[in-house]
């Protein structure tokens, strides 16, 4: 076991990151897999791992090139990924990841509403951004990586950057929009990790909430968002614009949520609909802002963290592709 860990991070030190980057040539191994997919994520659970792992410190410690110096501490997230990867490949018979990620279904914030947009970026997305920001509301965005357009063309580029730029958060909706509940295991996490890879790529951030395409999700998701250090997101209030209901019904829900006034409103609305951009979203803005509430982020109705980590944007390349 040792030897084999023993040669990634000697791998891994030389700078040799490559070797398990998804756009690799080498073999796609289900060891090189697991690196890929549990990389990312996993850096606030750190602590309690190497905690766990501290009674193999000696020995490793004992071979000069396994001793982590400060300069290779940003890179302690990778090789404790790549113990967990090895570790589940070697045992197989031994139980899973058991511990769920919290679903969050509601915001916590008094008096607050969150306006959540899915299936971007699409070329609504601009004018969805200058209503909120004209009524200085915020907004959450859940991207997908290969849904409506590939999030790496230059004008999905564009648009994630521009609502970013523009102070409304950024979340994952997945890759491809596929029902993560009749996923394996490994598909589950080469979903979620694609689309991070993405948006850490186009806008340096690692996004710390997970909205699964149709809100649907089993153990076997949470699991995965747990390792992954991301929340499971839904929402308490459909406009219903990706299931037919026309602008009139659309509005029709939201004059019946505000009219029984709860404490807060999480919003599910699609940026793909013209009329959901230029119709619907124009009237409720306005119907909520006079109810009194406060329109933000998810992050700010919850109280929680947008991201798990920012950092410097990438430069576009050849692994911008879908």
């Amino acid at each position: 076991m040792l030897r084999r860990l023993a040669v990634f991070v000697n791998s891994f030190s030389r700078g040799h990151e490559s070797a398990y980057l998804p756009n690799s040539d080498q073999p796609k191994s289900s060891r090189t897999r697991h690196v890929k997919f549990y990389k990312v994520g996993v850096g606030s659970r750190i602590p309690a791992i190497l905690a766990d792992l501290s009674s193999w410190t000696p020995p490793l410690c004992q071979r000069p090139f396994l001793c982590l110096s400060a300069a290779m501490l940003a890179k302690v997230t990778v090789f404790v990924t790549a113990c967990l990867a090895i570790l589940g490949s070697a045992l197989p018979s031994q139980k899973r990841q058991t511990q769920l990620a919290q679903v969050i279904t509601s915001c916590t914030k008094p008096n607050s509403v969150a306006l959540t947009f899915d299936d971007g970026p699409w070329v609504y997305l601009y004018d969805v951004s200058k209503a909120l920001v004209a009524a200085n509301a915020t907004g959450t965005f859940f991207f997908n990586g290969n849904n409506y357009a590939c999030i790496y063309d230059p004008d999905s580029v564009k648009r994630v950057q521009y609502a970013f730029d523009h102070g409304h958060q950024v979340g994952s909706h997945t890759w491809a929009h596929r029902d993560l509940a009749t996923l394996s295991w490994d598909q589950i996490h080469n979903e979620m990790w694609l689309v991070e890879q993405a948006l850490q790529k186009i806008i340096g951030v690692v996004p710390a909430l997970m909205r699964p395409p149709y809100g649907s999700y089993n153990d076997l998701v949470r699991q995965a968002s747990f390792i992954r250090g991301q929340k499971v997101v839904t929402w308490d209030f459909d406009s219903q614009d990706s299931i037919g209901a026309t602008p009139t019904q659309s509005k029709a829900f939201y004059d019946d949520i505000i009219a029984q006034h709860p404490s807060t409103i999480l919003a599910l609305n699609h940026e793909v609909y013209d009329t959901t951009a230029h119709d619907v979203l124009p009237y409720a803005i306005g119907k909520l802002q006079a109810a009194g509430y406060n329109l933000v982020s998810l992050s700010e109705c919850l109280g929680l963290p947008a991201y798990q980590s920012q950092g410097p944007r990438g430069v576009p390349d050849s692994t911008w592709h879908c």
